[in-house]
């Protein structure tokens, strides 16, 4: 089969690859119709490249259709449509018995002190081959898979695999009371449908964004928006939209993609130079993080309220501003999503024909597969208008 593989920094093929076979009873094996692009993926084009082996293949936002599974599968059956969420957890351990489907115990990846493995996503989170690819072997396919309609396009379901539940966790880690209001920072697809759920739910959404592409589609969706080139100091420009408080919360969509922070991003760069074996333990230990996004969020949120992050952080030696997060009462809520805890609150509203969300005026581009190395450079460099890609095999 065909599979966009790593081989080093910004340097992503299509290659084929031998096709997945099940391995395990509860393993499942799918065609794979469409797949998305992240934002987290470019970490990997760009960053965490100490943590990949040349020839992993990426992507963890795939759906399609089942063709084999394995004596323990028996929700799904081969020629089922099915979105397949990106950690990979059992459903039955301690952990997933709490909902916290990231942090699965049967699957936590204990050589590196991590939580619920992911598809397509180095070694930190065990290596498990991605769905940028023709098929995907599904581990624990007696109960990750998701079941969806036939009929409707992909666009319809396939950020049910991430995009979604991620943005959808994020209000609810978000914390708005009734009628509040919540500042978006960064509006890439998380950003976006994190706007349209609070939206959706009747808060006051202000957003946060420098890319004219991105503001156009959030004000598409009713949302206000900051550009900080305009407005200069963000929170004091939500300030005076707020009463002078601020916004009840703020989600953090942006994490270590933030602008802002050059020590920081001289500091990942230099480690990305260094050789593998040097760089892991460096960013493992001593990792520094672009924090101007959070800096921006702390400020920004009104005493008491409440900071959800669902933007990508990985350092370990990150400076916070304690005193002023201690003096202003912030709660903080972060950490991968638990995908299948927001699929029954998601579904009826992806299978809506209003459309409530506006899945279908998400992603920008839908490219064959082949292409997928020149839609990571433009993804990554924001060409051509890019906010979300979709692969799809076989076009």
């Amino acid at each position: 089969m065909k599979a966009l593989t790593w081989h080093g920094k910004r340097d992503v093929r299509v290659e084929t690859v031998p096709d997945p076979t099940i391995k395990e009873p509860d393993d499942a094996i799918i065609r794979v119709t469409s797949s998305g692009i992240c934002g987290s993926d470019l970490h990997l084009y760009e960053v965490l490249g100490p943590f990949l082996g040349e020839g992993d293949i990426l992507g963890h936002e795939p759906m399609g259709i089942v063709e084999e599974t394995g004596p323990g599968v028996t929700h799904v059956k081969p020629g089922d449509r099915v979105v397949i969420p990106f950690n990979v957890s059992c459903g039955h351990c301690h952990m997933c018995g709490m909902k916290l489907y990231a942090q699965c115990e049967t699957t936590q990846v204990r050589e590196h002190d991590t939580g619920a493995a992911l598809l397509g996503y180095t070694k930190l989170y065990g290596q498990v081959p991605g769905g940028q690819a023709e098929y995907l072997r599904v581990p624990q396919a007696h109960f990750g898979p998701i079941k969806v309609p036939e009929g409707p396009p992909d666009e319809r379901f396939v950020y049910l695999s991430d995009v979604l539940p991620t943005a959808w966790q994020a209000v609810e880690w978000a914390e708005v009371p009734d009628g509040g209001s919540v500042t978006v920072l960064g509006l890439g697809p998380i950003g976006q449908m994190s706007a349209r759920i609070a939206r959706h739910r009747g808060y006051r959404v202000i957003g946060v964004d420098i890319v004219p592409e991105r503001v156009e589609m959030a004000r598409r969706h009713g949302v206000e928006v900051l550009d900080p080139d305009e407005a200069g100091d963000v929170p004091a420009a939500v300030r005076e939209l707020t009463g002078g408080r601020g916004t009840d919360s703020v989600i953090d969509a942006v994490g270590m993609e933030a602008h802002g922070s050059p020590a920081a991003k001289f500091a990942q760069t230099l480690t990305g130079l260094l050789p593998d074996a040097a760089a892991a333990p460096l960013m493992a230990r001593v990792g520094v993080d672009r924090l101007a996004a959070l800096g921006t969020a702390i400020e920004t949120v009104r005493r008491g309220g409440t900071i959800s992050i669902s933007g990508v952080y990985g350092g370990m030696t990150d400076p916070l501003p304690m005193l002023q997060m201690f003096d202003k009462g912030i709660a903080l809520r972060m950490g991968q999503a638990h995908v299948k805890r927001w699929i029954d609150d998601l579904m009826p509203l992806v299978c809506d024909d209003a459309d409530p969300l506006g899945v279908l005026d998400l992603a920008t581009h839908r490219w064959p597969l082949d292409r997928a190395p020149e839609a990571y450079e433009m993804f990554q460099k924001k060409q051509d208008g890019a906010i979300k890609v979709l692969l799809q095999p076989g076009t």
